[in-house]
């Protein structure tokens, strides 16, 4: 079992069109509307693969009840802790072969009481001792910046390897607590989190290792079209595949983390465990909205692994 705590969740709404024309009246071609936040598509995505996971989420309003009604339709069992506010909306419209435009709104402002019910719900999962807990996505206001390290302290005190998926200050506290098995920013929240522009993958390797020496097992780095590179203190690894036309990326990153956290045995080795990732991801991006793959969506063999990527090499040569 992996727990996700997703502390901003949402209601995705996409719209699928030919193409955005600004100031103008846009058709959709087609609509979709999925549960949303980082967290719950990790969680999506693993139970959608036949691995069990419980999502974690503050929930309010209609959108709320429409969101906890999505996740048992797809299988996903839900620990949903009450709040006053409506939950909120995100809106994708994804243009057909080309880019994704994403509004997202910023969520209820959760209060003192809202934010210890949220732990104490992470901290009853946590007794039960899941395989992993996955925190992901933004805070919402009131949560505090050192959301996510409190968190990681309860993992901690339960024992249970604490993954972590965000980005800003909330990154920037929860890797100065360390304690953190696996973060997984892409390369500009790396980028953002050192104080540097990463241009090459040395740079990238140098910038995760700095993030290791503060206390973090390891650094799963998303490239977007140009694969991820995985760092540990033992070694480097970067996968990717032939170029896709993306149907929609929102969520992608989200499957990659997931495919990751897959392998029931954590010592599988570093190459695999990152094929899968990418695979997973790349799955992702040929589905629309944040439809998430099955495992016939799932190409491993479309994906190449390169021990030790020569740090040389700019990122956008990947």
């Amino acid at each position: 079992m992996i727990v996700t705590l997703t502390p901003n969740p949402s209601l995705d709404r996409a719209l699928d069109v030919e193409h955005v024309e600004l100031g103008e009246v846009n058709r959709a071609v087609a609509a979709h509307t999925d549960p949303g936040g980082k967290g719950i598509n990790v969680s999506r995505a693993l139970v959608a693969q036949g691995v069990a996971s419980v999502a974690v989420l503050p929930v309010g309003g209609a959108d709320g009840a429409h969101l906890t009604a999505l996740l048992a339709e797809v299988g996903v069992p839900a620990v949903a802790v009450p709040v006053s506010g409506a939950t909120r909306s995100n809106f994708t419209l994804a243009e057909i072969g080309g880019a994704t435009t994403k509004v997202n709104a910023p969520g209820h402002v959760l209060s003192d009481a809202e934010v210890g019910a949220l732990l104490d719900a992470v901290d009853a999962q946590l007794a039960l001792a899941p395989r992993a807990l996955v925190g992901a996505g933004s805070l919402p206001a009131g949560a505090g910046d050192d959301l996510y390290a409190r968190v990681g302290a309860l993992a901690a005190r339960h024992g249970v390897p604490y993954v972590l998926d965000t980005s800003g200050t909330a990154l920037t506290a929860a890797v100065a607590a360390g304690g953190v098995e696996l973060v997984k920013p892409n390369d500009e929240e790396l980028a953002e989190l050192v104080g540097r522009d990463l241009v090459t993958v040395g740079d990238v390797v140098g910038a995760a290792s700095e993030v290791i020496a503060r206390g973090t097992r390891a650094v799963l780095v998303s490239l977007g079209s140009h694969g991820a590179l995985l760092v540990r203190a033992e070694g480097t690894w970067w996968a990717g595949g032939a170029p896709l036309v993306a149907a929609s990326t929102v969520g992608a990153g989200d499957t990659t983390l997931a495919g990751y956290l897959a392998a029931e045995d954590p010592a599988t080795d570093p190459a695999t465990r990152l094929r899968t990732a990418v695979a997973w991801g790349r799955a992702a991006v040929l589905l629309p909205g944040t439809a998430t793959p099955t495992p016939a969506d799932v190409h491993l063999d479309e994906v190449r692994v390169v021990v030790g990527p020569d740090p040389r090499l700019a990122l956008k040569e990947l």
